[in-house]
């Protein structure tokens, strides 16, 4: 069964995203982009400063965690955060929380994910139903995946999932102010997606806190669609990290 999320809503080569937030458990992570966009106001770059989103979501973190993929200003300040979350009769609900409103923006408009504990009741293997609440709407499915557990620690290892055609979340985990910006995606076989990251400044001064980090990639070639597929993080920290990306694109 192929895995992605079905937005109701409604949904670069490359286009590298920032990290959100992992509700009740870490603070917003950086941001990279390919280009240098020019700033605006958060009603007009980070999505609005409320009303429908569009959404997608992957599994990461072996299940401990979903990603949501929205669209907006890849600004880190401007990328919606986790608030409350709710589990009930299998429908999450997740309220989304909109930037400041005098917050400046870059003036693109990217895919960019928002990091989300699983609360305790929710099975990863199971089809999930996400609804947004608070100052965002919108809806999604998200299907059940084997094998994946929610609940317990972290191993901090990096995690990579499928939320859309092609699009996958990949979650590494460091220092916040550092988060790794990809520099190229490719598809190196039916079954292997190598993401290169770019190497950091040499003088780049990071925070010593450990947080989750959440990239958007998004590969164009057609893949596997009945076995699985990996992931192959190579440069700036990483040397050929070979992770599989949870679910079927």
């Amino acid at each position: 069964m192929a895995v992605r999320s079905r937005s109701l809503v409604a949904g670069v080569g490359l286009m590298v995203l920032a990290a959100g937030v992992l509700a009740a458990c870490a603070t917003p992570a950086g941001s990279g982009t390919a280009s240098t966009p020019k700033p605006t106001s958060s009603a007009s770059a980070s999505g609005g400063s409320g009303g429908e989103l569009e959404v997608d979501a992957a599994w990461v973190d072996g299940g401990r965690m979903i990603a949501l993929v929205t669209e907006g200003s890849s600004s880190t300040d401007c990328i919606p955060v986790a608030g409350e979350t709710s589990y009930a009769n299998g429908v999450l609900e997740v309220e989304l929380v909109a930037p400041p409103e005098a917050t400046v923006c870059t003036a693109d408009y990217v895919p960019r994910a928002t990091l989300v504990g699983v609360p305790e009741g929710v099975d990863p293997t199971q089809d999930l139903e996400i609804r947004l609440t608070g100052e965002y709407t919108g809806d999604t499915d998200l299907d059940g995946v084997a094998g994946l557990t929610a609940g317990g620690s972290t191993d901090y290892l990096p995690s990579a999932g499928w939320a859309d055609d092609g699009q996958f979340v990949i979650v590494t985990w460091g220092s916040s102010t550092c988060v790794p910006v990809i520099s190229e995606v490719a598809a190196t076989s039916s079954t292997e997606v190598t993401v290169t990251f770019a190497t950091p400044p040499a003088d780049q001064a990071c925070t010593m806190d450990m947080v989750p980090r959440a990239t958007v990639a998004q590969v164009t070639t057609e893949l596997d669609d009945d076995g699985e597929v990996f992931a192959i993080l190579t440069g700036a920290e990483f040397d050929n990290v070979r992770i599989p990306i949870i679910g079927h694109d």
